[in-house]
C-alpha cells in the first residue's frame, strides 16, 4: 500500500502537459482495438511488456486467464466483458495471454480436490480441459514443467472458449474478429505468440511481429 501511495505522488509529479492532454481526451471516451485476456497474477503487466498506453487495450485479468464455456451458467463477468468489448467497443482482435509459474496452473496440475477456497475451486474448473490435453498426450513445448505445459494448453482450451459464443464465431467468421493466444515467461520477460501451423509459441521478436501485422493487414 505504501509503494501505490508513493506512486501515486510520482506519477502527479511527472505528468507531462501532453499527457493531461491524453486522460482530458480520454474521459470523453475509449476506443481500444483489442481485449487483452490475461491473469490476476502481480507478476504480469501487459502494459508494461506491451509499451501500451492509457486507451490503448480493453483487460479482463482473473485468475488463470480462464473464460467459462458458452454452456456454463456459473459466472457471467467474464462473458459481460466480451460482449461489452466486441459490441460496444468493436475490438478487432482479441488475445488470451497465459504465463509461467503460474499459480492456477499448479493448482490444476496438483488437483482442484486440493484447493480449501470453494469459490477457486469452482472458477478453476474453467481450466481443467488443459489437464486433460496435456495427460492425454498434448503438448506444445515439451521440456517445460507440467504446470507451464498446463499454462500454454490452456491458452488454446480458452481461445476455444471464447470461439464457441456465438456472437463471438459469427464475427470471427465475417473477418471482422481475430482471436490470438500469448505467452508471457516471466524469468525471461520473453512474450510468445501461437502459431497454429507450428503448434508453436514463437517468441515476438522484430521478425516475429513483422510476420504478425503483416497478417493483420
Amino acid at each position: 500500500m505504501r509503494k501505490l501511495i508513493q506512486g501515486i505522488v510520482e506519477f502527479r509529479k511527472g505528468l507531462t502537459k501532453e499527457r493531461r492532454a491524453l486522460f482530458a481526451k480520454l474521459a470523453l471516451g475509449q476506443k481500444p482495438d483489442t481485449l487483452f485476456i490475461a491473469c490476476s497474477d502481480s507478476r504480469v503487466v501487459p502494459n508494461l511488456f506491451a509499451s501500451t498506453n492509457p486507451g490503448d487495450v480493453f483487460v479482463l485479468r482473473n485468475i488463470g486467464n480462464l473464460i467459462p464455456s458458452s454452456t456454463s451458467e456459473e459466472d457471467n463477468s467474464a462473458q459481460a466483458v466480451i460482449e461489452f468489448a466486441t459490441f460496444a467497443l468493436k475490438v478487432s482482435d482479441i488475445i488470451v495471454c497465459g504465463h509461467s509459474e503460474c499459480g492456477a496452473m499448479k493448482a490444476l496440475c496438483s488437483g482442484i480436490d486440493t484447493v480449501s477456497c470453494p469459490h477457486l475451486k469452482c472458477w478453476l474448473k474453467h481450466g481443467e480441459g488443459a489437464v486433460k490435453r496435456v495427460r492425454e498426450g498434448f503438448t506444445i513445448t515439451p521440456h517445460l514443467s507440467e504446470d507451464n505445459q498446463i499454462s500454454q494448453v490452456n491458452v488454446l482450451e480458452q481461445m476455444r472458449h471464447i470461439s464457441e459464443y456465438p456472437f463471438i464465431k459469427k464475427l470471427v467468421d465475417k473477418g471482422k474478429l481475430r482471436i490470438h493466444g500469448w505467452w508471457f515467461d516471466i524469468a525471461e520477460a520473453d512474450v510468445y505468440c501461437y502459431e497454429k501451423e507450428e503448434n508453436k509459441f514463437v517468441l515476438i521478436d522484430e521478425k516475429e511481429a513483422e510476420a504478425i501485422l503483416t497478417r493483420l493487414g
